[in-house]
């Protein structure tokens, strides 16, 4: 069936921008008035050094950024919409162009502010008037240890892009030159892509996963000398910015501007290998499941959706969630309710459509949005909760910050998204209790989104971590040993359960999440917080769901490690780890009995 041209879309279903600007004429007005407003920004250079003129222009950099903000949004979901609309691309375009404008008027705030005697920024931290502002003067103080002089900056700044050809090498390595070839399926040959793959892999027949799989390895490992020199490549030049910068570690440069602390990092992966006896116990089950003598790593992702008769419409699903999120209180459920009739989200796939799904403020103190190409589905389903999970947390942090304090950090992002599914999942289980099998299938999905989640990017984040550490030991890091080291970790924590086949030794060359240093771990963090703030959520403690709010009114007013805190959850503490690997355990005996029930 053809996908439907946007001209074709209903409108109740896609959303409403005229929120952000009326008419293209508006946009047009506001862009003009931005520009201006850029010139008249950089010109405030030199004026931070006196109370009064360090005030106007910190001011004037927030309207700045905010209001840049909301036509960068703007165009970027035009463009959204349909990509190939040439008029969406060239919008775009020219909102980019004056990004780089904005960002070189704004380049004079840091150097200048820390040029200041330290006693001068902190009376301006301290300052009442200042208050808006607060957490990026303490930031900007923060940051004055590992601030270069202003030749030291500009040389880095130079070498910036020297510096990213590792990634933009292997983006393009990945994305343009790679080819895969074709597997062949019942349905006839089909081109092997990264996107295609975990379909794939999902396929009930197990000839498909394993030539899907092998030449899925087998053809990134054809370029593993060239991986090898690219990914070195990258960590030597975060070794490199580490050093320069006067950090530690590499790692200790990346956790830096979230303010966690390295033993974080270091009590998961400690935490995650205590678990790794549940994961295999597990992983046991998902082998009688799909019915094989010996459960290979092509076979992981097959799934239990085919017991699950969950096909709601957007209409139907947007209920659910509503019902799912309840005990958040009614103020969240009516709050939440808005975001369908009122046209915060593009539901469905039309022609050229961005694919995917996504939540954006589009600007501050107006509701966000959130993009969709809804089917009907269970992941369809999970997919607008977890989406309506972004926008809440950046509905109530809008609605309770400044500008300058509204926008969360990645560390806690996925929190309120995850807390979601899992109120989601905990809900729909209620709704079938007595169907063994669609209850399986959901403590089944439940159980993958942990396995992917926190067992597996833990298994990334400990790859790079030793990766790292062996480059600032002075040892080279080559496809062999790079290659030797993966296996060595997917050994342990998958070789118990599974035949750890050969080939997933070139897995590590088809993660691009890698060539952005110690970022992996906080999908398993968040996750773990979550999973730990919906059984607090479903205890019907008020207390605890009272923090729980609170916490989705903080956005980065305060650091993020302090702000899960506020919510319930220490991340901090071992505790909060080993809380989520045993709600794990719980939900692997469940799933192991709900098997056998369903079986009898």
């Amino acid at each position: 069936m053809a996908v439907m041209k946007r001209s074709q879309a209903e409108t109740r279903y896609t959303w409403d921008l005229t929120r952000l600007f009326e008419t293209e004429e508006a946009f047009e007005t506001e862009f003009k008035a931005v520009q201006g407003l850029t010139k008249e920004v950089a010109l405030l250079a030199g004026t931070l050094g006196d109370r009064d003129g360090a005030l106007f222009a910190i001011k004037q950099s927030f309207e700045l950024q905010a209001r840049f903000e909301t036509l960068y949004s703007y165009a970027m979901m035009r463009q959204n919409e349909d990509t190939q609309d040439g008029a969406g691309q060239a919008r775009l375009g020219r909102v980019m162009n004056l990004y780089g404008e904005v960002m070189a008027a704004l380049a004079f705030m840091d150097p200048e502010l820390l040029s200041l005697p330290e006693e001068k920024l902190a009376a301006y931290a301290k300052d009442a008037d200042f208050s808006e502002y607060s957490v990026m003067l303490s930031e900007v103080m923060r940051r004055r240890a590992h601030t270069l002089s202003h030749e030291g900056e500009s040389l880095l700044a130079m070498g910036m892009e020297a510096l990213d050809t590792g990634r933009n090498a292997s983006d393009m390595l990945r994305d343009a030159d790679l080819r895969l070839g074709k597997v062949q399926t019942p349905e006839g040959p089909v081109e092997l892509t990264d996107a295609g793959f975990l379909p794939l892999l999902q396929s009930p027949d197990r000839g498909v996963r394993r030539r899907a799989f092998t030449a899925m390895m087998d053809g990134y490992g054809r370029f593993g000398n060239t991986f090898a020199a690219l990914y070195a490549g990258q960590v030597k030049a975060d070794v490199f910015q580490a050093k320069a910068r006067k950090y530690p570690s590499a790692r200790a440069m990346s956790l830096f501007p979230d303010q966690v602390p390295e033993a974080v990092y270091d009590s998961l992966i400690d935490a995650v290998h205590g678990g790794l006896g549940t994961l295999n116990a597990y992983l046991e089950l998902r082998r009688r499941k799909v019915g094989v003598a010996r459960l290979h790593m092509y076979d992981l992702y097959c799934g239990d959706e085919e017991d699950l008769d969950v096909k709601p419409d957007i209409e139907e699903a947007f209920q659910i969630f509503l019902k799912a999120v309840a005990p958040l209180g009614e103020d969240y459920v009516r709050d939440a309710s808005r975001a369908l009739p009122e046209r915060w989200i593009d539901v469905y796939e039309n022609a050229g459509k961005r694919s995917g799904a996504y939540s954006t403020g589009g600007a501050h103190r107006k509701p966000p949005y959130v993009l969709l190409n809804h089917k009907n589905t269970y992941d369809g389903l999970s997919t607008l909760c977890h989406e309506m999970g972004h926008a809440m947390h950046t509905f109530y942090s809008d609605k309770a910050q400044p500008y300058a304090k509204s926008q969360y950090a990645i560390f806690v992002a996925e929190v309120a998204s995850t807390t979601n599914e899992i109120l989601l999942n905990e809900y729909l289980r209620r709704q079938y209790a007595g169907n063994r099998k669609a209850e399986a299938a959901l403590v089944g999905n439940l159980l993958e989104h942990f396995r992917t989640t926190v067992f597996r990017q833990t298994l990334f984040a400990e790859f790079e971590m030793r990766a790292h550490a062996m480059a600032e030991a002075g040892e080279s890091l080559t496809r062999e040993t790079l290659s030797a080291m993966y296996y060595d970790i997917v050994k342990t924590y998958y070789g118990r359960s599974c035949q750890v086949d050969t080939c997933i030794q070139n897995e590590w060359m088809r993660i691009p999440h890698f060539y952005s240093p110690f970022y992996v771990y906080k999908y398993a963090t968040g996750f773990c917080a979550a999973a730990a703030l919906a059984r607090n959520i479903l205890s019907g403690d008020p207390e605890k769901i009272k923090s729980y709010r609170r916490f989705l009114t903080l956005g980065g007013s305060l650091p993020p490690i302090e702000e899960l805190r506020i919510a319930g959850v220490d991340m901090e503490s071992p505790e909060a780890v080993c809380s989520a690997l045993d709600y794990f355990a719980e939900l692997t005996l469940l799933y192991g009995e709900l098997m056998e029930e369903g079986n009898a």
